[in-house]
């Protein structure tokens, strides 16, 4: 997603996102300890999606 695209989600929907985000995070990570991973570059990608959402949930007052 975009930040742009991520701006216009409200609040509940953020959580949302962080959630399910955090989610995919936990499952690569167990991937790659059992060396099963497809894309190791996920990882990477998770977690900085991860920081963007909670970024502009913090710029929206909200934690």
């Amino acid at each position: 997603m975009k930040p742009s695209e991520v701006r216009n989600l409200s609040v509940a929907e953020l959580h949302s996102e962080v959630d399910k985000r955090r989610k995919e995070l936990l499952d690569l990570r167990i991937q790659a300890s059992v060396g099963q991973t497809t894309n190791p570059r996920r990882i990477r990608t998770a977690k900085r999606e991860i920081a963007q959402l909670l970024t502009i949930a913090a710029e929206k007052g909200t934690k």
